[in-house]
């Protein structure tokens, strides 16, 4: 009875930890926690003073004494005491104040991070309080909670455009068949708004505009091309140093997207050429799934469709399948050959 009781104090926890953003899956609870991956900390003393949306909208605007910073980058960790801070916080919000236990966490990362980053996650989860870290790659968390039937001995693809990676994956019998991942993803989609506003309208502006614009107008398929939306867009203009205000449209925004949504195509195609002809003949008949943020692109899926004749589909909630996933893995003990790693703690 006392373990039983341990057990349910401990609130096992899955975390998927994005350069975008953190969600927090609890067992026996769901998601509880989904915030910006962003901390802002007193330059001065180092210590921090804001996490999640609070330090997401002092990006661009903070005094001169704060610093609001990402400390993951292309989905690992760039800044480890920034980002072992932002877990313990996280955490410790999941519970409404600091658990009585240490949880175990089942963490999702991206299927290319090296051995020392690997550590690096477990080390930084460690010191916020886990007693047990299970690694699990992103691509099959996410196949899981998109409801792939990984388990079955059938071909699954999945490709997940997450912030800073887009990850693609041949899945079957709990198993990576094949799979590739580049560091194109959400971000990269913003920046490349940024800097073409900045060299075609001499106009600089923010990272939250910049993403605000792909939220509004992003587009990788001309799927309505009567209706060319336009959204005004405020920024410093470079040439007279003032406040600007100009606009851009829909099909501009799609233009200057080419590129990156190009090189998440290839990596399909890649992957596809890649994959032993049984499995292929399962992904004809599924069909490729997408989950991430970048699954919300407007168009992305018709573009992926015509590219490849395969017929794509978007999950159902695209940027919760990962948390979801390592969620699923945590309650159900058939998915034990999923992990990438596993360390005990305590």
């Amino acid at each position: 009875m006392g373990f039983l009781n341990r057990f349910k104090l401990s609130r096992d926890m899955g975390i998927d930890l994005g350069t975008a953003n953190t969600l927090i899956y609890v067992s026996g609870k769901g998601i509880v926690l989904e915030e910006p991956s962003v901390v802002a900390i007193d330059r001065k003393t180092e210590i921090p003073q804001a996490f999640g949306k609070e330090a997401k909208l002092l990006l661009g605007r903070s005094p001169e004494h704060i610093q609001a910073l990402r400390p993951l980058k292309d989905g690992v960790i760039a800044d480890f005491e920034a980002t072992e801070a932002m877990i313990h916080e996280f955490v410790k919000r999941a519970f409404e104040g600091n658990p009585l236990v240490h949880p175990r966490m089942v963490i999702g990362i991206p299927s290319g991070v090296t051995k020392l980053e690997r550590r690096a996650v477990i080390e930084a989860a460690s010191n916020a309080g886990a007693r047990e870290v299970d690694l699990i790659e992103e691509p099959l968390a996410a196949a899981i909670g998109a409801g792939l039937p990984i388990s079955e001995p059938t071909g699954n693809m999945i490709v997940d455009i997450g912030g800073g990676t887009t990850e693609v994956a041949v899945i079957s019998s709990q198993g990576k068949v094949i799979s590739e991942s580049i560091r194109i993803a959400g971000d990269e989609l913003s920046e490349v708004i940024a800097n073409h506003i900045k060299r075609e309208h001499k106009l600089a502006i923010g990272e939250n505009t910049a993403e605000a614009i792909k939220f509004k107008l992003g587009s990788a398929y001309p799927v309505d091309e009567a209706n060319n939306r336009t959204v005004e867009v405020r920024g410093l203009h470079l040439l007279s140093g003032l406040p600007r205000t100009i606009e851009v449209s829909e099909s501009e925004i799609r233009q200057c997207l080419q590129e990156p949504v190009k090189s998440i195509i290839e990596t399909i195609k890649l992957t596809l050429e890649q994959t032993p002809p049984d499995l292929a003949a399962d992904i004809i008949d599924r069909g490729i799934m997408l989950a991430g943020g970048g699954a919300l692109l407007r168009g992305l899926d018709v573009l992926i469709s015509h590219e490849t004749g395969i017929v794509t589909h978007i999950a159902a909630e695209p940027l919760k399948c990962v948390v979801l996933g390592t969620g699923r893995v945590l309650e159900d003990k058939t998915l034990d050959r999923v992990f990438s790693d596993r360390s005990i703690l305590i």
